[in-house]
């Protein structure tokens, strides 16, 4: 990967961002062979080096994990608004509400992250297919315009996409969330093997399943490239994954873009 210090005249193609859209689209024009630059807004995070928490456990961090009050209402005022975001081990990757202002004509909650990776690194990993039923939902509600694909148009992307990021979960047949190509699923723990038990009991026609996440619980290395490895369960995702185990543009599209000899990176990049 070059660096900024020796940045090439030319290039055939200028990726603008460096999250999960644009790591991807970079990685898929370096394989091709085209001569990439990604132009982020914020500073670079390099993985594993720059996850300054991932291994701290709550009771070491400033005030047992969690951002004064007078912090939030400063810096954070929107960006915690979901009551349980900003924390001591991850705020490094929230920007802060008022040096990043975005006007609201009604209520937006917006969670941003103006670094290398972008919010690929502090994302819910939670992954569904649309399906007929969200493809046609315009045309059937008389809203806006009709999209012009269906979902038979996009499985087999979906198939691709799925296949590379690592999808856990479980086949269920629901036609309102398509079955994917899955990695085996998270078990259970004891309380949600007793909801689901319960729940089936009284509401057969009702499924309880486990998330459909972007997280390795399977890995192998001629399919899942980059630099990556097995979830260890450790709850910690949003800190940024020393083990690659979740999909992030870090773990996954960056390395293998990088591998190409065809990639340039320039942070701090803004107009």
């Amino acid at each position: 990967m070059s660096t900024q210090d020796k940045l090439p005249d030319t290039f055939d193609a200028i990726v603008v961002g460096s999250g999960i859209s644009g790591g991807y689209a970079a990685m898929e024009l370096c394989k091709k062979g085209y001569k990439t630059l990604i132009l982020e807004r914020g500073r670079d995070v390099k993985h594993i080096e720059d996850y300054d928490t991932a291994n701290d456990d709550t009771w070491d961090l400033p005030y047992n994990g969690r951002v004064p009050k007078e912090e939030i209402k400063k810096h954070y005022f929107k960006q915690d608004r979901l009551n349980w975001w900003v924390n001591q081990d991850n705020k490094a990757f929230v920007n802060k509400d008022d040096e990043y202002p975005y006007d609201e004509i009604e209520r937006f909650d917006w969670i941003r992250g103006h670094h290398l990776g972008g919010r690929s690194i502090m994302w819910g990993r939670h992954c569904y297919r649309w399906s007929d039923i969200d493809f046609e939902a315009n045309k059937k509600e008389g809203v806006a315009i009709d999209w012009p694909i269906r979902y038979a148009d996009i499985e087999p992307w979906y198939d691709q996409v799925e296949t590379f990021v690592g999808v856990s979960g479980q086949a269920e047949g629901l036609k309102q969330v398509p079955d994917g190509k899955f990695l085996k699923p998270f078990e259970l723990n004891c309380a949600e093997q007793d909801f689901r038990e319960k729940v089936n009991a009284q509401y057969p026609e009702r499924v309880v399943t486990p998330g459909r996440i972007a997280n390795l619980s399977e890995y192998d290395p001629e399919v899942h490239l980059g630099t990556r490895g097995q979830c260890q369960t450790r709850n910690r995702c949003w800190r940024g994954c020393p083990f690659g185990a979740y999909f992030s543009s870090q773990s996954a599209t960056l390395p293998v873009a990088r591998e190409t000899g065809n990639l340039t990176v320039r942070p701090f990049s803004i107009a």
